[in-house]
């Protein structure tokens, strides 16, 4: 089998490198669809990303949240009882809350406000895995003390730049002054442009409307012994229903579903994937029935001496695949410079990822070989005598 295959692939290669002005063409149009594709699949990767990393950041085992919780956005509240009422659980060490909601950014440059997320935690707890926070939580326990983020968008502020130069940074968060003490590494994401970390007591002085018994998040650490499924269940079962017990992957996962399946977003990435498809498959096809077009007599003598049309139909699968490859090599590798591009100019997390080269390989191969095979039609409905 590999053998025939073997003596069959010299002749898809010349018959490729006959019109050299057409296989440009035909690689111009497969990378133009690869790279069509690898941005949509890189913004969707991208959105899921940023939208579940705060989650998977959180130092917890298990978390507790109200059940109408759909999105850092717009997030639900719940009662701190009900944290503490955990603690009477075998199994459970200690318990920490989160505060978060939405405040008002002032950029000091240009007077502007811009939204962004407002953490508030107790500076005496670990919250968060993060080094770079652990580090600088103690700045925390003075009132008006904030921790930034420095991968969030530039109109901001020039935050992290004035920060290292001088050691501090002031600006306003809900018209009130407040004092950047330390930076941490996040970034924007489709439900936040950036992050800003505070004191629990910061928290509702920025925020006088909430009351301090009403909690976003619960933070549930185990004892090592414990049994991560069991004590879930047991809290499950145990504590009224107006909260909801989850592992933090649980929890990261509500948001990407919220994302995925609750907004538009998922189906115009998919949508903007399936047309670069389909843009491949209609470049590849043209390009290869013309070749057909053009050879007609070579295949039709082919068929006059014996040759089958599954032979023939091999030489245009083959013909199919090197312009998969030709074309697949220079849609990946554009595609690592319109990813940076991209990060910088929205501060998405969009890197090139093994799984999606292999995808877009895949649907690559795909559209060709039926590029191919839709081609083929035309062979088979030529006839040797009519063709001479």
């Amino acid at each position: 089998m590999f053998s025939k295959l073997f003596r069959k692939t010299p002749l898809a290669w010349r018959q490729l490198m006959k019109e050299k002005t057409r296989l440009a063409v035909a690689v111009a149009g497969i990378a133009f669809a690869d790279i069509l594709m690898f941005i949509q699949l890189g913004f969707e990767s991208a959105l899921f990303d940023a939208a579940v990393k705060p989650h998977r950041n959180l130092q917890a085992d298990l978390v507790l949240i109200n059940p109408q919780f759909q999105t850092l956005f717009s997030v639900k509240n719940f009662s701190r009882e009900r944290l503490y009422q955990t603690l009477a659980y075998e199994g459970v060490q200690s318990v920490n809350s989160v505060y978060i909601s939405t405040g008002q950014w002032r950029n000091p440059e240009t007077r502007l406000e811009r939204a962004i997320l407002v953490w508030g935690v107790d500076p005496a707890k670990s919250a968060f895995k993060s080094s770079e926070i652990k580090q600088n939580q103690e700045h925390l326990k003075q009132l008006y003390q904030v921790l930034f983020d420095q991968a969030g968008r530039p109109e901001y502020g020039a935050v992290a730049d004035i920060f290292k130069n001088t050691g501090k940074f002031d600006t306003e968060l809900n018209s009130k002054a407040v004092l950047v003490k330390g930076l941490f590494t996040d970034g924007a994401s489709f439900a936040a442009d950036g992050n800003v970390i505070t004191s629990d007591s910061t928290f509702l002085q920025l925020f006088p409307e909430r009351k301090p018994d009403r909690i976003e998040v619960g933070l549930i650490t185990l004892k090592p012994d414990a049994d991560a499924e069991k004590v879930r269940s047991q809290l499950v079962n145990g504590l009224p229903k107006d909260v909801r017990v989850l592992t933090p992957e649980e929890f990261a996962k509500v948001e990407r579903t919220y994302w995925e399946a609750g907004t538009g977003i998922g189906f115009i990435f998919g949508l903007g994937t399936a047309v670069g498809f389909i843009v491949g498959i209609v470049i590849v096809y043209q390009i290869l029935y013309s070749d057909v077009s053009d050879h007609l007599p070579e295949y039709a003598t082919l068929k006059a001496m014996g040759y089958t049309d599954n032979y023939l139909l091999g030489v245009l699968i083959q013909e199919a695949l090197l312009l998969a490859i030709l074309g697949f090599l220079p849609g990946f590798i554009l595609s690592f410079g319109l990813y940076q591009v991209t990060y910088a100019a929205t501060m998405l997390p969009i890197f090139m990822k093994m799984d999606r080269a292999i995808k877009v390989w895949i649907l690559t191969v795909i559209m060709c070989s039926v590029s191919g095979a839709i081609a083929m039609r035309k062979l088979r409905s030529a006839d040797p005598a009519d063709v001479f």
